[in-house]
């Protein structure tokens, strides 16, 4: 009896052990099951919440623009004759370093007068907001004889959003020479601006080749009201005065021409 009683407890033993090992085989196999059903959302949500995923692009500093503008393309017109205004400027480059070329001038019959074309290096200010220092040369070339010279200014938007490029000029044997250009838009609504503009010419010394004498030389300042059919393109009329002062006036008159032209303008804006 002692010997069957043994087996039956071996047999039981057996048995429990056998059932131990397969709850633990489950047990492990749930505590697998369970670990991945959590970590599962969990790895999801961080990878949705990854500030390294939601970061934006890298800002291409180095990334090549193209600007062109044509602010003055137009017909002057005063009664004893007629005038072709242009003026007009465009740069090249990325934004801090750029590459600009102006040209103004006008054209005639009797020719082409006041020319000036420049090429400058464009660079922002540092701790300044809206303006650019700018270095190159400037060129006279038009129907008198030809100038040269080096040009140093700026331009930007000023206070009140005033558009100003003050700029100065230096040439062999002394001669100075600066511009003062600002203009300003006012918006009567989202498509008729009007725009009043001057420029204003100084020089250290005469220059008789060129009608030009010492001082304050010429201003040329004209109200113009434009209609923006595109952002490219806008037509506009206005009104203009042209007038020299000085050595300058003093040039003008020795040569039977006025001093003083008010003309009535049409032309258009254009820019790229």
């Amino acid at each position: 009896m002692k010997s069957t009683h043994w087996k039956c407890n071996l047999r039981l033993s057996g048995d429990v052990l056998r059932i131990v090992a397969e709850l633990g085989r489950w047990r492990m196999v749930l505590v697998a099951v369970t670990v991945l059903t959590i970590a599962g959302p969990i790895h999801a949500q961080m990878r949705g919440t990854d500030k390294s995923s939601q970061m934006p692009s890298p800002v291409m500093d180095n990334e090549v623009f193209a600007h062109v503008l044509f602010s003055e393309f137009e017909g002057r017109s005063n009664g004893a004759g007629n005038q072709f205004r242009w003026d007009g400027e465009g740069w090249i480059g990325t934004d801090w370093n750029r590459l600009w070329v102006k040209s103004e001038g006008f054209a005639d019959s009797a020719g082409m007068s006041d020319g000036d074309h420049e090429v400058l290096y464009d660079r922002p200010i540092p701790h300044t907001r809206y303006f650019d220092a700018q270095a190159g040369i400037r060129a006279d070339l038009d129907s008198d004889p030809s100038r040269v010279w080096g040009a140093i200014g700026m331009e930007g938007l000023a206070p009140y959003s005033f558009e100003l490029a003050p700029t100065f000029y230096f040439r062999n044997d002394g001669h100075l020479a600066g511009r003062i250009d600002a203009d300003y838009d006012i918006y009567l609504s989202q498509r008729l601006i009007l725009q009043p503009q001057a420029e204003v010419n100084f020089y250290s010394k005469d220059d008789p080749a060129r009608q030009i004498g010492s001082g304050f030389s010429d201003l040329d300042a004209g109200l113009r009201l434009r209609y923006t059919i595109s952002r490219k393109f806008s037509p506009y009329i206005g009104y203009t005065y042209a007038g020299k002062y000085g050595g300058s006036a003093d040039y003008t008159r020795a040569a039977g021409e006025r001093t003083a032209t008010p003309s009535f303008v049409f032309g258009v804006r254009i820019w790229r």
